[in-house]
């Protein structure tokens, strides 16, 4: 599981960013992690695979600690991380060479990587795109060939901090598909977000308000028990109308259980 114990963060200490913050993500879990710009809601997702190490507390996946340096390695093996823009995470020159990259980090054995390569790029309908280069690419293929480098690599858990912000509507969709597919094969899904219509894709989410907690619970729940646009949120459209028409209970009920019955109960 992974673990935030009584976290503080500050680049300057006069300035907080995260004050006090603690919870728990269990293995397999969905989790959208919102809250208005400057919330600090990427420094969250950057102290998860200690890109960042908090100034009081404990940030833990396992046993590992980020603050210990002999676990930073395992830590960022087990932990993949999509960036918000696709453009500036190649580093290759071709789409291959992307996902090989992280295997050759984590000293994947050669015969095994061929596997690992076909299998990432499938996942995410990228496997024609094998030899092509960057500039190629659109955003949101960009995108799908960094989400196949961390797949290749199997981690057990990925961040997706603002992944979707900067595509346009038809490939935002295409990652919201990759990570609910993800999830569905057991991958624990940690998604960083302003778009509240993509809320409804997690089981759970994480409102963050000036570096605190200020609601964590069910996806569903959440447009009824918050009031979103007091952090400077908007709510989906359905969820506009939804209210704007003041529907009756019964109805109501049926709108919570149609977004509950795309997650399967064990």
């Amino acid at each position: 599981m992974l673990v935030f114990d009584h976290v503080d963060f500050y680049y300057k200490k006069d300035q907080p960013i995260l004050h006090n913050m603690s919870f728990t993500i269990q293995p397999g879990e969905f989790v959208a992690i919102v809250g208005a710009n400057g919330c600090g809601k990427s420094t969250i997702a950057r102290l998860m695979n200690g890109l960042l190490l908090p100034n009081q507390g404990q940030v833990r996946y396992h046993d590992w600690v980020t603050l210990n340096p002999k676990d930073t390695h395992s830590i960022h093996e087990k932990i993949g991380y999509i960036f918000q823009s696709p453009e500036d995470q190649f580093i290759t020159t071709t789409v291959l060479d992307e996902v090989l990259f992280g295997l050759e980090n984590i000293r994947v054995a050669r015969q095994d990587m061929q596997s690992r390569v076909v299998h990432a790029l499938q996942a995410v309908d990228m496997l024609d795109y094998a030899q092509a280069m960057p500039h190629q690419l659109s955003g949101g293929q960009m995108q799908r060939v960094a989400i196949a480098a961390i797949i290749a690599m199997r981690p057990e858990v990925i961040i997706f901090d603002e992944a979707t912000s900067m595509l346009d509507p038809q490939a935002r969709e295409q990652v919201l598909s990759i990570m609910r597919d993800l999830h569905l094969q057991g991958m624990t899904i940690i998604h960083v977000t302003h778009h509240m219509d993509e809320v409804l894709s997690a089981q759970r989410v994480i409102l963050i308000d000036q570096g605190r907690i200020a609601y964590d619970g069910d996806a569903v729940d959440f447009f009824d028990t918050v009031q979103v646009s007091d952090y400077q949120l908007t709510a989906p459209f359905a969820v506009r109308l939804h209210h704007k028409l003041e529907l009756i209970r019964p109805v109501r009920a049926d709108w919570k259980e149609m977004i509950r019955s795309k997650w399967p109960t064990n």
